[in-house]
Protein backbone atom coordinates (compact mmCIF):
# COMPACT_ATOMS: atom_id res chain seq x y z
CA UNK A 1 0.00 0.00 0.00
CA UNK A 2 1.59 3.33 -1.16
CA UNK A 3 1.91 6.83 0.87
CA UNK A 4 -1.71 8.30 -0.18
CA UNK A 5 -3.63 4.84 -0.38
CA UNK A 6 -3.02 4.82 3.55
CA UNK A 7 -3.30 8.18 4.22
CA UNK A 8 -6.95 7.84 2.50
CA UNK A 9 -7.75 5.00 4.44
CA UNK A 10 -6.67 6.79 7.63
CA UNK A 11 -8.78 9.74 6.84
CA UNK A 12 -11.66 7.40 5.91
CA UNK A 13 -11.50 5.62 9.16
CA UNK A 14 -11.28 8.99 11.35
CA UNK A 15 -14.06 10.64 9.34
CA UNK A 16 -16.14 7.72 10.29
CA UNK A 17 -15.50 8.18 14.10
CA UNK A 18 -15.80 11.40 13.80
CA UNK A 19 -18.99 12.07 11.78
CA UNK A 20 -20.95 9.22 13.09
CA UNK A 21 -21.03 7.17 9.24
CA UNK A 22 -20.40 3.68 7.85
CA UNK A 23 -16.95 4.09 6.74
CA UNK A 24 -18.03 1.60 3.42
CA UNK A 25 -20.24 4.79 2.50
CA UNK A 26 -16.99 6.88 2.27
CA UNK A 27 -14.27 6.78 -0.55
CA UNK A 28 -11.59 9.35 -2.47
CA UNK A 29 -14.47 11.09 -3.98
CA UNK A 30 -16.21 11.75 -0.18
CA UNK A 31 -16.22 15.93 -0.21
CA UNK A 32 -15.68 17.39 3.04
CA UNK A 33 -17.98 20.41 2.65
CA UNK A 34 -20.66 18.56 0.66
CA UNK A 35 -20.72 15.27 1.99
CA UNK A 36 -20.53 15.60 5.32
CA UNK A 37 -20.74 19.69 6.15
CA UNK A 38 -16.83 19.34 8.13
CA UNK A 39 -16.44 22.36 10.43
CA UNK A 40 -12.90 23.65 11.16
CA UNK A 41 -12.81 21.16 14.66
CA UNK A 42 -13.27 18.37 12.57
CA UNK A 43 -10.57 18.75 10.05
CA UNK A 44 -8.27 19.32 13.41
CA UNK A 45 -9.48 15.81 14.56
CA UNK A 46 -8.17 14.09 11.29
CA UNK A 47 -5.05 16.08 10.68
CA UNK A 48 -4.00 15.32 14.10
CA UNK A 49 -4.16 11.40 13.32
CA UNK A 50 -2.44 11.92 9.82
CA UNK A 51 0.53 13.58 11.87
CA UNK A 52 0.71 10.71 14.36
CA UNK A 53 0.36 8.20 11.60
CA UNK A 54 3.17 9.63 9.04
CA UNK A 55 5.10 12.00 11.89
CA UNK A 56 5.25 14.81 9.63
CA UNK A 57 3.35 18.34 10.44
CA UNK A 58 0.34 18.96 8.34
CA UNK A 59 -0.80 22.44 7.90
CA UNK A 60 -4.22 23.28 8.90
CA UNK A 61 -5.43 25.50 6.69
CA UNK A 62 -3.99 23.79 3.59
CA UNK A 63 -5.08 21.02 4.27
CA UNK A 64 -8.34 22.62 4.76
CA UNK A 65 -8.55 23.62 1.27
CA UNK A 66 -8.48 19.80 -0.31
CA UNK A 67 -11.90 19.55 -1.41
CA UNK A 68 -12.07 15.78 -1.19
CA UNK A 69 -10.69 12.83 0.70
CA UNK A 70 -8.65 12.12 -2.32
CA UNK A 71 -7.44 15.65 -2.72
CA UNK A 72 -6.49 15.15 1.06
CA UNK A 73 -4.81 11.89 1.08
CA UNK A 74 -2.53 13.43 -2.11
CA UNK A 75 -1.50 16.02 -0.22
CA UNK A 76 -0.47 13.95 2.81
CA UNK A 77 1.09 12.10 0.14
CA UNK A 78 3.21 15.03 -1.00
CA UNK A 79 4.40 16.31 2.68
CA UNK A 80 5.70 12.66 3.28
CA UNK A 81 7.26 12.10 -0.04
CA UNK A 82 8.70 15.41 0.15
Amino acid sequence: MDVKEQALAVIIKRAADVFKVDPATLNAGTSFETDLQAKSANYVQITTVLEDTFDVEIPYMEFKRRKTFGEAAGYVEQLVEG
